[in-house]
């Protein structure tokens, strides 16, 4: 069973794009969306949930006011003000630490996991997938993304398929590492723009210190020809195969318009470029070179 990851230093660089095309390109594949912050695979894929689960992350501290003997112990112990004079906890400030109820004289803390969001496991046109939602506010967005690509080895493994495909989350944060960790290939999808090149440095980095196979394609590249050569550039000198070009073009627009990845709505030269990216990537991923 082979993982592959696809990621970016930021939002907006059309890596959901190029996810929804590999999951038509692909065959015998689970899909994750690792996304859970801000998922937005299902506005394509339009999934049919076949099961859903609560999911628990963090825990918040509540004070049993009948048992509370009001020593201020709690009070005092607090390094974020969550507890208020009368006893009572703010859900948003406290930080689920745990402090006050280790240190309750008489133990009137409970310290309950609270629902933080949902997982899904779903049918779609183009395989099944896992997905999840992360409440408003909710943290532990790692440990979420940690359940997907658990759920979807699991699916992988029950269904007897041999490719697992990765919509990771933006930026270099906790849910980007725990999308990429023991994965077995990183793609990184960048803009020709200079925050495209920072930000394909900075995750580039950060797959580097876990020792990943790492690939990089730039979207919309003839929209600055010399800010694509730069990122070719940075890539050759950091041992990081740049896999595809995909020109600019609004065919991309019309197919999310129409809930459809854009192999599937168009015969052009992006899906032309998507699928010669995806030749390369598949040929990494199962056996570590370019065909």
């Amino acid at each position: 069973m082979k993982e592959l990851t696809i990621v970016s230093g930021k939002g907006g660089t059309g890596k959901t794009s190029v996810v929804a095309s590999f999951a038509a390109l692909a065959k015998n594949k689970v899909l994750a969306d690792g996304d859970v912050d801000a998922a937005d695979l299902h506005l394509i894929l339009a999934p049919d949930i076949k099961h859903e689960e609560d999911f628990r992350g963090g825990r918040v501290a509540k004070i049993d006011l009948e048992a509370c003997t009001e020593c201020g112990e709690c009070l005092d112990r607090c390094q974020f003000n969550a507890i208020s004079p009368d006893f009572v906890v703010n859900k948003i400030d406290c930080e689920g630490c745990g402090v006050c109820v280790y240190f309750c004289p008489v133990e009137a803390i409970d310290f309950p996991q609270v629902i933080c969001g949902k997982w899904y496991i779903s049918e779609t046109r183009l395989g099944p997938m896992v997905h999840a939602k992360l409440g408003i506010a909710e943290e532990n967005s790692g440990l979420l993304v940690s359940l997907v690509r658990n759920q979807a080895k699991v699916l992988a493994e029950d269904q007897g398929l041999d490719t697992i495909i990765v919509d990771g989350p933006p930026g270099i944060g906790c849910p980007v590492i725990a999308s990429i960790t023991g994965t077995n290939v990183v793609l990184i999808v960048t803009e020709p723009t200079l925050s495209g090149l920072h930000d394909l440095e900075r995750v580039a980095g950060l797959a580097a210190h876990f020792k990943i196979l790492t690939l990089a394609c730039v979207n919309k590249f003839d929209i600055n020809e010399e800010m694509s050569d730069r990122i070719a550039t940075y890539c050759n000198n950091n041992q990081i195969e740049l896999v595809g070009r995909i020109p600019y073009d609004t065919t991309v627009t019309h197919a999310m318009v129409a809930g459809k990845s854009v192999v599937e709505f168009s015969d052009g030269k992006v899906a032309d470029a998507i699928k010669g990216l995806w030749r390369r990537v598949e040929d990494f991923l199962f056996d570590g070179t370019s065909g």
